[in-house]
């Protein structure tokens, strides 16, 4: 057992950002809400003459009334198409397909388990960290199986089991993000970019690498400072564990003989297919290959290639460890995956409006003209601009959840703007990226957080939130304060954010 934190003000006052977020609808109905939103805003400011001149042609943008006769049946003809045309729908629906099979097989947890098994005692806390942010290549995977394998290890090695459990959670979620591998994350979120960089600029195209870059090398960076904070401030703070925990069901054991086989195998089969991936690609006359040898259809084929990335190994694995007997396992497999994503897929319904009619009203385009203006008359432009959006991003993180629907509604207002400030979407985009990681951990509104507490309570039955929060504190700041001077530093030294993917927007 250990003694539990007094609440003081700082945790007070998440007392009352918990409640205050409880209170905030579902992403579905704040989607709706904001449908009607812009439908009235865009017919009072259409009747009192709302525009703004855009600066690169010259032209006069006027709000457009989507409550007139034209507006109501441009939204009834369009309804079906919008939803169908929605890039994030397609692109992570297609993904999921692969990374049902190999989450469904067992492949995911046992890679986990043999990653963090795998290294030498002294980097078990560097390498549950690092696994944490790695896990986003199967976004559930991490917060139910590298959690709870956290705190087991950290107990089997005799060291406090909520350490294990803190430093697996900032690894997972305040690290969101970082990862050397494009994860179903990369084109979910570029697909709200592009739309969102096209008000400005309609032939402007965000490829699923747009981060990549950036995004790799944060994972040694994080995980460093994860280990630092979990070695130096909260291990010592903690102490030791006196409690006792009994073995059930749930808690994670050691790879069995058919793992590592099937592990090996599957190991196998990523080597082939990459190999594969590389000779359509890397020679010049490769069938990935475009005009004059552009790697541009290799990058629009990410999300494909990604799918034969994880279905081969996950049916591989599969086949060895049996978990794959018939045809109709694989097939019950992809349905369950895609069964998983209906409440994606009615979100995506609403967010797809919403985009939609805010883009055909031009407010989007009248607010980034018009916030531009502001940024620059008072001169808040350059570096502090970026920084100043990534805590907005951090903020609203806070009250908000999901890194998509933030995004949705946040990209056609600051892409814009940013791109008339001279920015490019990509860099807006690893700005709010940056800014959607380190609060994870601090909000009782994440979807796991009541998961993390029911993983705690194992060890130490009578913890509560506020102890969690004061656990993940230090992470969260630690997070900050790197993260930050590293998107700065890419700024000032003018490093690419990822293949084809400029800082600066030029018209």
């Amino acid at each position: 057992m250990t003694e539990i934190v007094k609440r003081g003000l700082f945790q007070r006052m998440l007392d009352k950002v918990e409640r205050a977020g409880n209170k905030l609808p579902q992403p579905v109905t704040l989607f709706v809400i904001l449908v009607f939103f812009v439908l009235i805003a865009s017919w009072i400011f259409s009747m009192i003459g709302v525009s703004a001149v855009h600066p690169g042609s010259k032209e006069e943008i006027k709000a457009v009334n989507l409550l007139s006769g034209e507006g109501i049946q441009r939204i009834f003809v369009s309804m079906v198409k919008v939803f169908t045309d929605f890039p994030p729908l397609g692109l992570v629906l297609v993904v999921m397909i692969g990374i049902g099979v190999a989450e469904r097989t067992g492949l995911i947890a046992a890679s986990l388990k043999a990653f963090v098994a795998s290294v030498p005692r002294g980097l078990i806390t560097f390498s549950i960290v690092t696994a944490g942010m790695l896990s986003s290549l199967a976004a559930d995977a991490g917060y139910v199986v590298l959690i709870p394998l956290g705190a087991a290890i950290f107990y089997g090695m005799g060291r406090h089991p909520i350490v294990g459990l803190a430093a697996a959670f900032a690894g997972v979620s305040g690290g969101f993000g970082a990862n050397i591998f494009l994860t179903s994350l990369d084109p979910l979120i570029a697909a709200f970019t592009q739309p969102a960089a096209r008000i400005m600029d309609p032939t402007y195209v965000v490829d699923a690498t747009a981060n990549w870059y950036l995004m790799a090398a944060s994972v040694p960076v994080v995980g460093l400072a994860g280990t630092y904070v979990t070695e130096k401030i909260v291990e010592p703070r903690l102490g030791k564990y006196i409690g006792k925990v009994e073995e059930t069901d749930d808690t994670p054991k050691e790879l069995t003989d058919i793992e590592r086989k099937g592990l090996r195998w599957a190991g196998i089969s990523v080597l082939v297919t990459l190999a594969v991936i590389g000779y359509m690609f890397i020679p010049e006359n490769g069938v990935l290959r475009g005009e004059e040898g552009s790697f541009s259809p290799f990058f629009t084929s990410i999300v494909a290639l990604m799918l034969f990335v994880f279905f081969i190994p996950g049916l591989v694995y599969g086949l060895i460890t049996k978990s794959i007997k018939t045809d109709k396992e694989v097939a019950k497999m992809t349905a369950d995956s895609m069964a998983s994503m209906g409440g994606y897929i009615v979100l995506s319904f609403a967010a797809a409006q919403f985009v939609a009619y805010f883009n055909w009203s031009n407010l989007g385009l009248i607010f980034a003209i018009s916030g531009a203006d502001t940024l620059q008359s008072i001169g808040f432009t350059g570096i502090p601009l970026i920084v100043a959006f990534v805590l907005v991003s951090s903020f609203i993180n806070i009250i908000i959840g999901s890194a998509s629907a933030k995004w949705a509604i946040m990209a056609p207002i600051f892409v814009p703007m940013l791109m008339l400030m001279g920015y490019s979407p990509e860099l807006t985009q690893a700005a709010y990226r940056i800014g959607d990681s380190y609060t994870n951990i601090l909000t009782p509104l994440l979807p796991y957080f009541p998961l993390i507490i029911v993983f705690a309570q194992k060890y130490q039955k009578d913890i509560g939130i506020g102890t969690i929060i004061s656990v993940m504190l230090p992470y969260a700041i630690i997070f900050a304060l790197v993260r930050i001077p590293m998107l700065i530093a890419w700024i000032v030294f003018d490093i690419p954010l990822g293949p084809d993917a400029p800082l600066y927007y030029i018209p």
